[in-house]
């Protein structure tokens, strides 16, 4: 059951256009379908580092307390509560495309890299939200590393879709913002519910 509301998370999640898509198609857009396709590849390797370092702070972190572990999922509960707040309050002008400049496709691959693994949002929302679907009594790291995996394979099958269907997107501004609204609300409403679900059972456990 926790790992179907994750893969329902994790999949609402990677679909509701952000800042990551805007990139993506930002660089497709300067540089063309190849570029663009570098570019998702990676944010998607910069993700696997959050993941990596994710998973191994986290492990540490039970080892020293499983106290402060707990502290640290609902804590996390909390974030992901905040997360979704901000997505309903979030207007459209935050998620806009920044102009880039073409720059070819293994550069466009290398700043995907630095610029998601520079991303400490990133980090904030996988410290935040991988615990909530482990069971400490089991070995973590596993656990962290497949379920971050997921999340970054998902999040970049979507960026190189947008990528993809850049031009189209392109094309029809305003039924694409009004898409984008939606999904932005649908991933509020699911980040809260996300949150105060999981804040609640643990504690009735």
């Amino acid at each position: 059951m926790s790992f179907i509301a994750f893969l329902i998370a994790a999949t609402v999640l990677a679909i509701t256009p952000g800042p990551g898509i805007a990139y993506v198609v930002a660089r497709t857009v300067a540089g063309g379908r190849a570029e663009g396709l570098a570019s998702c590849i990676g944010t998607g390797i910069g993700g696997m580092l959050h993941v990596l370092a994710a998973a191994v702070g986290l492990s540490i972190l039970v080892a020293q307390s499983a106290l402060a572990f707990t502290v640290v999922k609902v804590v996390g509960a909390a974030y992901l509560v905040y997360l979704g707040v901000r997505m309903l309050l979030r207007k459209q002008a935050d998620v806009a495309d920044q102009p880039v400049a073409p720059q070819g496709a293994r550069r466009a691959l290398l700043e995907g890299v630095v610029v998601e693994a520079l991303n400490v949002k990133t980090a904030l929302f996988f410290l935040a939200f991988l615990p909530q679907f482990v069971a400490p009594a089991e070995p973590l790291v596993p656990q962290l590393v497949l379920l971050g995996s997921i999340c970054v394979v998902l999040n970049t099958l979507v960026d190189m879709v947008a990528v993809l269907a850049a031009h189209r997107l392109l094309a029809s501004g305003v039924v694409r913002a009004a898409r984008a609204r939606l999904m932005t609300r649908v991933s509020g409403i699911t980040m809260i519910g996300l949150g105060v679900f999981l804040a609640t059972a643990k504690r009735q456990a």
